[in-house]
Parts: structure tokens; C-alpha cells; sequence
């Protein structure tokens, strides 16, 4: 695993665009997509980069990591809607060529077996983007999700619907419970992992994926059994890592 640590939120962002504009360029490429609030800030370089530096985004082909079970393509909360609001829209991905989990399907299991088999039918994902949440969770694989796991339906804890409710107005009761998720074994089949986290609230989640053992209590601590595993934290989030 790589750990680059930066010196603020804005050139972790710089220093992750970097990474993913060397997959891009060449293409073309598949793009594992992260929502949430971590990558907006890469995601926003890289649509200036598209806008001012000829970053062509053309031959991409995108595919998120979760969707929450109930939630309508159009619903504003939607990652589907989210993603193409804080990203694909602004660049020149083709719309169908970005694909997320179908939340509106009246069997998740089957939904999310045809996810899985889509992303393997598609060559892989080349680079995967991640955040992690302040109990470890990546995607929705909360505490406790095997480390080989595939795309699965999942229920949130309480501690992931508490952190999401700030999309929600600030609700936990308007906060989706059931979600699907790339398992976490679908997640290590990418060739590279790029995982990005920023402020103190982060800091014992990062800690534990870095330092601690490879185990499902810290699901994150599963980028430390990946080939090609990258790490970019601003100062604040690598705080309680110990000397190196």
C-alpha cells in the first residue's frame, strides 16, 4: 500500500486527479466511481482539467460502487443522480456508458448478481475510487463484511445512516437503510485501488485500515491485500498514524 500524505483537503484532491488523469488519458479505461463527500473536490479538478487542459473523458466507461435499495434513478439523492450532478454531467463521458446498481429492483440478490457479472463482463474495473467512512466501512461494507465478499444487499448501522443524514436534511430517519453494494471482493478484482480521505473525523478509521490487521472489523484494512493499493491523505486524516 502507498500512503501520500498531502497538506490539506484541496492538494489531496490535486494529488488523486493526478493518478486517475494517467489512467484516463491513454484510455480507453474503466472507471470504478466513489459518491459521498470526499471525492467531490477530485472530481472537480478533474472537470476543470476536461475544461482547460483537454482532459477527454470520451472512451470511459464508469461504474459506481452502491446504490440505495428504494431510491428512484431521478431522486436527487440517488448516487445515480449524484454522480452525474458532481461529475459525469460537466465532462464528456457518454451518459450509457455509466452504470450503478439498479436500486428499484424488486429482488436486490438477483440485482445484484447481474452488477457483479456486468462488471466482470466489462474487462474489470481498471482504477477504483474510494472514500472511507469513519467506522472503516468502503462502499457499504460495513464492520463485520467478508473480506472476499461479492455485490450483495446490505443494511447500513446506525453510525453510517447518522454520518449520511446530512444529505438528508439532516434526518436519519429519512436516510435509506438497505443498500447494494460492490462486495469488497469485487472491489480488490480492480487493478488499482485509490482510496482518498481528508479531516480528523477520519483519522482512527485510517489508522486502523493502515496499521492495524487485515480484518473485516475495519473493512478499508482490505487495500492492505491489493497489488496495487494508493492512499492519499491530507494531514489531518493521517494524524493518528504512528511513526514510519
Amino acid at each position: 500500500m502507498d500512503v501520500v500524505i498531502t497538506p490539506d483537503p484541496a492538494s489531496a484532491a490535486v494529488a488523486a486527479a493526478d493518478i486517475v488523469e494517467e489512467y484516463v488519458r491513454p484510455g480507453p479505461m474503466t472507471l470504478g466511481l466513489a459518491t459521498g463527500s470526499t471525492p467531490v473536490a477530485t472530481y472537480r479538478e478533474l472537470i476543470r482539467r476536461h475544461r482547460e487542459a483537454a482532459l477527454s473523458f470520451a472512451r470511459v466507461r464508469a461504474f459506481l460502487l452502491d446504490e440505495y435499495l428504494g431510491l428512484t434513478p431521478d431522486d436527487e439523492e440517488s448516487y445515480h443522480r449524484t454522480i452525474r450532478r458532481e461529475f459525469t454531467e460537466s465532462i464528456d463521458i457518454p451518459d450509457d456508458e455509466v452504470f450503478g446498481p439498479d436500486g428499484t429492483s424488486s429482488d436486490p440478490d438477483r440485482a445484484a448478481r447481474l452488477y457483479d457479472e456486468a462488471i466482470r463482463s466489462a474487462g474489470g474495473v481498471d482504477l477504483q475510487l474510494l472514500g472511507i467512512g469513519s467506522n472503516g466501512h468502503i462502499g457499504f461494507n460495513e464492520p463485520g463484511t467478508p473480506l472476499d465478499g461479492r455485490t450483495h444487499s446490505a443494511t447500513l448501522h446506525r453510525q453510517t445512516v447518522s454520518d449520511n443524514a446530512r444529505f438528508f436534511g439532516g434526518s436519519t430517519s429519512a436516510v435509506p437503510v438497505h443498500v447494494l453494494t460492490q462486495g469488497l471482493g469485487t472491489i480488490r478484482d480492480a487493478r488499482a485501488l485509490l482510496l482518498i480521505a481528508t479531516g480528523e473525523a477520519k483519522a482512527e478509521a485510517v489508522a486502523a485500515m493502515i496499521e492495524g490487521p487485515a480484518d473485516p472489523s475495519c473493512p478499508a484494512s482490505v487495500l492492505q491485500l491489493h497489488a496495487h493499493a494508493t492512499v492519499i491523505l491530507d494531514e489531518a486524516a493521517a494524524s493518528r498514524l504512528g511513526p514510519h
